[in-house]
């Protein structure tokens, strides 16, 4: 089972072969348990991780212990063949080198990106970011409102007679709302004027606490609202937003990284001809041509 996988995934599977010829992966993998030796060559858990980062996607729907022994046969089959290339000399191969050159490029650049990024992750960075995000974030309204949603206007007048009469309206909702939320009593929380259609946000918005709006035709159907509370949207706390705030960070972190290094580097393209000179960069006092 896990052949044919390999053989499918092959371009790929070199990276893989990469990490486990590798010296310094393998002295990092001497802290791992051990879950296996192919023809003495340890398999260690941590391989399972990189094995499901390789070939996760494409795995067949099974359980966890199925996907273990999948991942292990999968590993297996990677160390066979890549002691089946050693013998043939394929690693002496000059596409073979390059390959295995790029996939070891790729990796250090990945770990620096993530030490990068994990390095960066401080309380104080992400606090600074969240303080700066609160303080340009405009007050915005939001409104807590109930609707109930019909086909026709006949319909929608007649609950809005029941409900001068008296009726409840969440009662109401879930008897004749079409709306997937009725079994809520049409409750749709908490929203802005942005997160509705602009019908459904005028008529809402005019509304205060309590008041119960004439039928409003959308694109929907006929909707009757009534407003159960209005209030400034609050403000995120920092552990709301922290995962947010993570990635921002990292991510900010890891562009200064790249873009720093793109600046101090010497970068050759030559692949087509380069840019003309500007003028006025070969003499800063000469006046730009008009």
């Amino acid at each position: 089972m896990a052949s044919s996988c390999l053989l499918a995934r092959a371009p790929s599977a070199l990276a893989l072969i990469a990490f486990l010829l590798a010296p310094a992966v393998a002295a990092a993998q001497n802290s791992d348990s051990v879950i296996a030796r192919v023809n003495g060559v340890p398999i260690h858990e941590s391989d399972i991780t990189l094995a499901e980062d390789e070939v996760g996607s494409s795995m067949p729907q099974m359980t966890p212990d199925q996907k273990r022994e999948y991942l292990i046969t999968y590993l297996s089959d990677v160390v066979l063949l890549a002691e089946a290339a050693e013998k043939q000399n394929i690693a002496d191969r000059d596409d073979v080198k390059h390959r295995i050159a790029f996939e070891r490029s790729k990796v250090l650049m990945e770990t620096l990106l993530q030490d990068t990024g994990k390095a960066a992750l401080t309380d104080e960075a992400m606090h600074k970011v969240y303080d700066e995000a609160v303080k340009q974030m405009p007050p915005e309204e939001e409104v807590h409102a109930r609707h109930i949603l019909v086909p026709t206007e006949d319909e929608a007048k007649a609950i809005e007679a029941e409900l001068k009469k008296g009726a409840d309206f969440a009662t109401l909702a879930k008897e004749k709302s079409k709306d997937p939320g009725a079994a809520d009593g049409g409750d749709l929380g908490y929203f802005t004027k942005e997160q509705m259609v602009p019908e459904f946000s005028e008529a809402a918005f005019k509304l205060d606490k309590g008041q119960i709006s004439d039928p409003v035709h959308t694109q929907f159907g006929w909707h009757i609202i009534k407003v159960e509370d209005k209030r400034i949207k609050p403000t995120p706390t920092f552990d709301q937003v922290k995962p947010q705030l993570e990635n921002f960070v990292a991510h900010k972190a890891q562009a200064e990284l790249v873009e720093n290094l793109r600046k101090a580097a010497t970068i050759e393209r030559l692949d087509k001809p380069a840019p003309a000179p500007n003028p006025s960069t070969l003499n800063p006092s000469a006046p730009m041509k008009k």
